[in-house]
């Protein structure tokens, strides 16, 4: 049986993760600071090491303490909005992190690596879908950071002998369990639901934009599919000499309208969602081509947009 240490498993990706890395039949340890994770979230026979990946000796004993074969970074700052206020909190946290983790796995001779990116290193690509080929020009300090992670990477692979997987997130969404909802403040169904909590009408950023409807098209991926996606990545590092960068995503975009009409779906009653200026940086339109992941890996999304919403609701 391998272990996987998982950094920022206490937050809602990585809490996903834990479970489908233990259905695996895998070993996992935690690592996470719970600066912003929850630690009700981890199992209680999941080892927790509270500890910031930015302390490199506190994660090169975790690596040795628990023998792990390989590594789930997660561990991250994420806000694209907060990126462009603190740009250099953001390179520290997440630039640094990884260069701490990969010191740590150096020293303790781990190997196996996946590693969290996201669709923010795109940018505003000029067309869809996305592969993972399409030039990537970040639009913000956040997507920055992200590729950033993934150039170190792969410059330490050859040097420090890594087999590693880069899984490029689109939208994540739902949950897998009512415990494990996603709580943040910047992702679209949580905001919807939210609003509907303070009894005010959610918010449509922008009508006007080149799509079918004029609200922005996103892919909308499962947490629990995207978990599962990392437990392919886990078992592609064991058994080869990885070095691949992958999209997860559906394949299929959903608009900001769609979304709306999904939640008024889920709840029963139209939830009079309203049009409001654009927020700036948002693209048109990002939908992830999923061909190679399912080329290599053999994964697929298998959740709907309607399971999504409906396992994100609060009550």
């Amino acid at each position: 049986m391998t272990t996987w240490l998982i950094t920022g498993g206490a937050g809602y990706i990585g809490a996903h993760v834990v479970r489908a890395l233990r259905e695996s039949g895998r070993s996992v340890v935690v690592l996470d600071d719970l600066s912003t994770g929850h630690a009700d979230r981890i199992p209680d026979d999941v080892p927790l090491a509270q500890v910031s990946v930015l302390d490199t000796p506190s994660v090169r004993d975790a690596l040795r303490e628990y023998a792990v074969d390989g590594v789930v970074h997660l561990a991250a700052k994420k806000a694209v909005g907060e990126s462009v206020e603190q740009p250099l909190h953001y390179y520290r946290e997440n630039v640094t992190g990884v260069i701490s983790l990969l010191e740590a796995m150096r020293d303790e001779g781990v190997h196996n690596l996946v590693y969290s990116s996201s669709a923010a290193v795109y940018g505003e690509p000029p067309w869809s879908p996305i592969r993972e080929e399409t030039p990537c020009a970040p639009l913000s300090p956040y997507g920055e950071t992200k590729l950033v992670g993934e150039w170190m990477i792969r410059a330490a692979a050859s040097a420090q002998r890594l087999s590693w997987v880069a899984l490029r997130y689109f939208n994540v969404a739902g949950a897998g369990a009512p415990e494990l909802r996603d709580t943040s403040v910047n992702n679209l169904i949580p905001m919807v639901y939210a609003a509907l909590e303070r009894g005010v009408a959610p918010q449509v950023f922008g009508s006007d934009y080149p799509t079918p409807d004029g609200s922005c098209i996103r892919d909308y991926i499962h947490v629990s599919d995207l978990a599962d996606a990392h437990v392919a990545a886990a078992a592609y590092c064991e058994a080869n000499d990885a070095q691949d960068v992958f999209n997860v995503g559906t394949g299929e975009g959903a608009s900001v309208w769609e979304v709306m009409a999904a939640v008024s779906e889920a709840v029963g009653h139209d939830i009079g969602a309203v049009a409001v200026a654009r927020r700036t940086g948002d693209p048109p339109e990002l939908v992830a081509s999923a061909d190679r992941i399912a080329g290599v890996l053999g994964w697929q999304a298998r959740r709907d947009l309607a399971e999504m919403v409906s396992s994100a609701r609060l009550d």
